[in-house]
């Protein structure tokens, strides 16, 4: 299993090559395996971000107990989550699923607590499980969202860009999480092709239209694969 991971640290994608029950990166004592990350999803390549699983390790550690991940990866073909979910840039974890709603409940209370989590979701908004995240901030749409993105920009939301992009057709960028000539060519041509203003910069017109179009639309000749 090939893993992506952004180091922000180093400005770098890192990349690994691991079985399904290893620990992902920064994780220690096999508190979140290759496998429970990859949940449901079918792609052979998944991809996170550092601080995402340094914080899901400080968390097991704060919470004292196992936490059962139901949902952490997808990618955005093969959809199952909300147009710009946080689970297709391996942001966020849906959890507790299997747990009685009393430890829910804790789980949740934990969560919160912790206070390293960017956001939590609402019980209301999750009622049989428990859904954190590590997303990143401003949001390029005012709804929330994926930030917005240039050339010259690295990361998982560059991960996400490329992704959608391939699915649809627009290749010239690869899968790698930079955001370079390619990826910017990619763009326009997307761009140019959905009446938007032809400028290579992911804002919120852009990333509503892209994520719409790929949602879900499932693996395409086009998509990118290791």
């Amino acid at each position: 299993m090939l893993v992506y991971v952004y180091n922000k640290d180093k400005e770098k994608i890192e990349k690994y090559d691991l079985a399904p029950g290893d620990p992902m990166p920064y994780i220690s004592d096999k508190y979140l395996t290759v496998d429970e990350f990859r949940g449901s999803s079918n792609s052979p390549l998944l991809w996170s971000d550092k601080r995402t699983l340094q914080t899901f390790n400080n968390f097991r550690k704060y919470y004292g107990k196992p936490i059962p991940v139901g949902f952490a990866f997808k990618r955005i073909w093969e959809g199952g989550h909300g147009t710009q979910s946080q689970h297709y840039a391996g942001m966020a974890f849906d959890t507790g699923q299997a747990l009685s709603p009393e430890e829910r409940d804790k789980l949740h209370q934990a969560a919160v607590r912790f206070g390293e989590w960017s956001y939590v979701e609402p019980k209301s908004m999750t009622p049989t499980w428990v859904h954190f995240d590590k997303r990143l901030a401003p949001p390029a749409c005012p709804g929330g969202g994926y930030i917005s993105l240039s050339p010259g920009m690295k990361g998982v939301y560059v991960l996400v860009l490329q992704d959608a992009l391939a699915a649809l057709g627009y290749t010239a960028g690869g899968l790698d999480g930079v955001f370079g000539k390619g990826t910017k060519d990619a763009v326009m041509d997307f761009q140019k092709a959905n009446g938007l203003k032809p400028d290579g910069i992911v804002g919120c017109g852009t990333w509503t239209a892209l994520a719409t179009k790929a949602k879900g639309i499932g693996k395409t000749p086009t998509v990118i694969l290791p």
